[in-house]
């Protein structure tokens, strides 16, 4: 890992970006197009399966001998955030914190909370119910609004959190795209992408006049294009970044995870730099520096400095999700979800929704809230 040869700084600040407060109007159709808000069955799948979470986080809890009390209840103070969050806007939601008992239908939503023999009834069987919910968060993506999609993204790196404070370190694995070409029904161009593996732009063929398919690629939409290279910077910048915390850290198990965060972070560079090439965009250049949040000295601080960087990285991921569909929208949340792991990994107090504006995280920082990533000059 190279060492920093100049004094340069990195200031990753968290973007803004408007939470999902929506509401419905009273026929719960959208006004603009007189008709249902396609979210609506999203929303309530959501809510019954926070609610089936809620009744396992109970059924331990009232169990014999858990010695991880404390613990459980925090992480259900979480869960009935993500529920509070998913039925904003739905008609006749059930308050949150009243889940129903074991068995019983949720008002909101044609799923069913489980059956007493499903709910959880340890804390392994409660880890793994946790990544399973996260899991099934992202098979809505695609079909979810930008802001929707945002929040199902925070809940499920939420949710793997959970998973891995529990015990369960299984991947939390997202659907494999369809395949498809060109662009989809919002807009956005398809690309081709694993759940933790580079993503490439796939250009949708055009035919010319001699029939002949055209190499030409399709650009992405200006939406879509924004969100991923402001990312880039960003990610531009957690090199540069986690370069600082490795030159800080002696050899043993702190300089392995800081390798791993840098080779994790070009690993997300390049991807995105060959992505946007493929698109026909100009990626975004490294800045020639970078303001720090403040003085690394130590192995302490370039802990610290880590953790900053993962947590305003979700911010960046989480606008990313918003801003794409398909196989992008599932590579940005993964990228979300990896970094909230490592933000956790190196001692970070995350939020109920890691990445969304108005939920703040403690990384042991003393810095300013929505500062905006600064070249050093």
């Amino acid at each position: 890992m190279p060492s920093p040869t100049r004094r340069t700084v990195l200031a990753l600040g968290a973007l803004t970006g408007a939470l999902l407060v929506s509401g419905c109007t009273e026929d719960h159709r959208d006004p603009d197009r007189g008709r249902p808000d396609p979210d609506l069955p999203l929303r309530r799948r959501a809510v019954a399966a926070t609610d089936a979470l809620l009744a396992s986080y109970d059924a331990v809890l009232a169990g014999p001998g858990t010695d991880r009390a404390d613990t459980l209840h925090d992480l259900r103070a979480d869960v009935e955030e993500h529920r509070a969050a998913l039925a904003a806007g739905l008609p006749s939601a059930v308050p949150s914190g009243s889940a129903p008992a074991s068995g019983s239908a949720t008002p909101s939503g044609p799923a069913a909370v489980p059956a007493a023999a499903s709910v959880a009834a340890s804390v392994a069987e409660l880890a793994a119910a946790e990544r399973r919910t996260a899991a099934a968060r992202l098979a809505d993506l695609e079909a979810a609004s930008p802001d929707l999609a945002r929040l199902l993204a925070a809940v499920a790196a939420s949710g793997a959190l959970h998973a891995r404070a529990l015990g369960d370190s299984g991947p939390v694995t997202a659907p494999a795209p369809a395949p498809s070409t060109g662009t989809t029904a919002s807009g956005s161009a398809s690309a081709s992408a694993t759940a933790s593996g580079p993503v490439t732009a796939q250009a949708s063929p055009q035919t010319s006049a001699s029939g002949a398919a055209s190499s030409r690629p399709a650009p992405l939409p200006s939406g879509a294009t924004g969100a991923l290279q402001a990312a880039l910077a960003a990610e531009h910048a957690a090199v540069y970044g986690y370069g600082v915390v490795g030159a800080r850290t002696a050899t043993g198990p702190q300089r392995d995870s800081a390798r791993a965060g840098y080779t994790a972070h070009q690993a997300r560079r390049d991807a995105l730099q060959r992505l946007l090439e493929d698109a026909g965009s100009t990626p975004t250049a490294a800045a020639a520096g970078y303001r720090l949040p403040f003085a690394v000295t130590d192995a302490d601080g370039g802990g610290r400095l880590a953790a900053h960087i993962e947590i305003q990285l979700t911010a960046v991921w989480v606008d990313a999700v918003a801003a794409t569909t398909g196989a992008l929208r599932q590579t940005a949340a993964t990228a979300l979800r990896e970094t909230a792991l490592r933000a956790a990994q190196w001692g970070a107090d995350l939020s109920a929704l890691p990445g969304l504006p108005g939920t703040g995280a403690s990384d042991g920082a003393s810095t300013t809230a929505g500062a905006s990533a600064s070249p050093s000059t």
